[in-house]
C-alpha cells in the first residue's frame, strides 16, 4: 500500500486545561493510495513510534523526526512532513512492523476519528460476483476481518474456507461491471472506507483471494464454497474475462442448464484466463512508450494485451518469478486542475507501477504501467508471491481467525493494542520457514532499494523486493 503525507493543515487548538484561547497546531493528512485515510498530529505519530519501539526495539523501528522546542517555521513544517512520510512508508514496508496490530489499530482508530463516525451497529451491503447483495449487521468500528467473518456467517460459509475469500473495494459502472480499486486491508474499517467516499458507485465485493486453481478443489468440497466459486466463474465468462470459443460456450451452457456446477468449473479451468483479474485499459512503456494495454493478473504472471501505435495487437506475459522487484509511485500533474473518482474536487493523482524484469540472461529491464489501479496491481503481485512461497514451504492459505464466544465475535478493545494473528496459517513444522521468508523479504527489499533508487526516491515509492525472484538463463526464455 502506498502511504503519503502530501499536505498539512493548520488547525485551531481547544485551549487545553488552562482555559485559554488555544493555539494553532499542524494536522498531517495521511493518504493511502492517494485517498485521505486520516488526519493526525505529530504527538499522535510520536505515540505510535514509542509503542513500536517498546514492542520491537529501537534497532527495528526506523528513526523518528525529533521534537522541536520552538514553533516550527513553514520550511521546518515541510521538512517534518517529508520526514514523517518517509517514516510511515518505512514502517508499512517492514514485514513485521507493517503487519503489527499496533500499527494497524492506530490507523483504524485515526480513520474513524477523522471521519467522525461513532461506534454503532449498522447494516452493510456486500456484493457477490453475480450481483446479489448480502446485508450484514456489523459495528462501524469492525475491521476487515470482522466484516469478512460476518459475511461468511450470513452465507453459512464454513470457517475453514473463509481464508479462501476476501473483500475488495470496487467501483460499479452503469453496465454492471466492476473496476477493482483495492483489496481491503487490516488497517482500515470497511464501513468507514466505503461511506467516506460518498459515492454510491463504490461497493464492497466478496471474491476468492487465491490464484492457484488447485485450491478450487478445497472450495468445491462445501456447498456454499461451490456456489460462490460457480457464481464468480459465470460472471467472469459473461464479462469476457475468461475466453471461450463457440463450442466451449455451447458446452458451458449445457452444463448450466443441467446445474452441473462442478463440471462447469472443471471446463472453465481449461479456458484461457481462468482465475485472472482483469484491469481497466491503461498505458505502458513496453514494448514502446505510450502503448495502450489491458493487463490481467493470474497464473503467477501479468498478461499484457498491447495495442501498438500502428494498431497492431500483441500479447505477452511477465512471470512474477522473474520480477526482481517492483515499486509504486504517485504524483500530481501540475497542469491538471480537474479530477474525478476517489479524489473529486482535487487534482488527480497519477499512479505508476514499475517492475524490473529479467528479459534474458544478465539483462534486467524496467517496465512501467500507468494506471489508477497501480496499487491493486501491486497487491496482486505481492499476493501471488506470498502464495508461491507458502506453497513452496508446505504451508496453507487458510487464515487464522479469532474464535467466536457464544456466537459473538470477540472484538479487541480499540484502546489497547492486541497481538495480531499470523497472516498465513501453516503446519508447526513450517512456521520457522515462514518466519525466515519474512526476514528474507526485508533483506531483499533493502538491497533492491539501495541498488535501484536514490535515498530521495525511497520516501516517494512503495518499493517491494521479490523473494520469489529466480535467476533464469537464456535457455529458459
Amino acid at each position: 500500500m502506498h502511504f503519503s503525507i502530501p499536505e498539512t493543515e493548520t488547525r485551531a487548538g481547544d485551549g487545553g486545561s488552562s482555559g485559554g484561547g488555544g493555539s494553532a497546531y499542524v494536522a498531517y493528512n495521511i493518504h493511502v493510495n492517494g485517498v485521505l485515510h486520516c488526519q493526525v498530529r505529530y504527538s499522535q505519530l510520536l505515540g505510535l513510534h514509542e509503542q513500536l519501539r517498546k514492542e520491537y526495539g529501537a534497532n527495528v523501528v526506523p528513526p523518528f523526526p525529533p521534537k522541536k522546542i520552538f514553533t516550527l517555521t513553514p520550511a521546518e513544517v515541510e521538512q517534518r512532513r517529508e520526514q514523517l512520510e518517509k517514516y510511515m512508508q518505512a514502517v508499512r514496508q517492514d514485514p513485521v512492523l507493517g503487519s503489527s496490530e499496533i500499527f494497524n489499530s492506530f490507523l483504524r482508530k485515526a480513520q474513524q476519528e477523522t471521519q467522525q463516525i461513532p461506534t454503532e451497529e449498522v447494516q452493510l451491503e456486500v456484493l457477490l460476483s453475480n450481483g446479489q447483495e448480502v446485508k450484514v449487521n456489523i459495528l462501524t468500528s469492525d475491521q476487515t476481518e470482522d466484516v469478512l467473518e460476518a459475511v461468511a456467517s450470513k452465507l453459512d460459509l464454513p470457517e475453514d474456507l473463509i481464508g479462501y475469500f476476501h473483500l475488495f473495494l470496487v467501483r460499479e459502472s452503469q453496465d454492471g461491471t466492476f473496476s477493482f480499486i483495492r483489496k481491503l486491508q487490516e488497517f482500515e474499517l470497511p464501513y468507514v472506507s466505503v461511506t467516506s467516499l460518498q459515492n454510491p458507485e463504490y461497493k464492497i465485493l466478496l471474491r476468492k483471494s487465491y490464484w492457484d486453481s488447485a485450491y478450487d478443489d478445497d472450495v468445491m468440497e462445501q456447498r456454499v464454497g461451490l456456489n460462490l466459486l460457480y457464481a464468480q466463474t459465470v460472471a467472469d465468462i459473461e464479462r469476457g474475462w475468461i475466453l471461450a470459443n463457440k463450442e466451449q460456450h455451447r458446452q458451458l451452457k449445457s452444463l448450466q442448464e443441467k446445474v452441473s456446477k462442478k463440471e462447469f468449473i472443471r471446463l472453465a479451468q481449461t479456458l484461457k484466463y481462468y482465475g485472472y483479474l482483469k484491469f481497466d485499459p491503461c498505458i505502458t512503456d513496453f514494448p514502446e512508450k505510450g502503448c495502450h494495454v489491458i493487463v490481467g493478473a493470474g497464473n503467477s504472471e501479468l498478461n499484457f494485451q498491447v495495442k501498438l501505435p500502428n494498431d497492431q495487437i500483441k500479447e505477452g506475459s511477465f512471470k512474477v518469478t522473474r520480477m526482481r522487484c517492483w515499486r509504486v509511485t504517485s504524483s500530481v500533474p501540475v497542469h491538471n486542475g480537474t479530477s474525478s473518482g476517489l479524489n473529486a474536487g482535487k487534482p488527480e493523482v497519477k499512479l505508476e507501477l514499475a517492475f524490473e524484469y529479467l528479459m534474458s540472461k544478465d539483462r534486467l529491464q524496467w517496465v512501467t504501467i500507468t494506471s489508477p489501479q497501480a496499487i491493486m496491481l501491486s497487491i496482486c503481485l505481492q499476493s501471488m508471491v506470498d502464495e508461491l512461497m507458502v506453497k513452496k514451504s508446505g504451508g496453507s492459505i487458510r487464515k487464522v481467525f479469532r474464535r467466536r464466544n457464544n456466537g459473538a465475535l470477540q472484538r479487541p478493545n480499540s484502546q489497547q493494542a492486541a497481538k495480531s494473528p499470523p497472516l498465513l496459517d501453516s503446519p508447526d513444522t513450517s512456521r520457522e520457514t515462514i518466519a525466515k521468508v519474512s526476514s528474507k523479504l526485508g533483506s531483499v527489499s533493502l538491497r533492491a532499494i539501495s541498488h535501484s533508487s536514490s535515498a530521495a526516491d525511497v520516501g516517494a515509492n512503495d518499493f517491494h523486493g521479490n523473494y520469489a525472484f529466480e535467476g533464469i538463463g537464456d535457455e529458459d526464455l
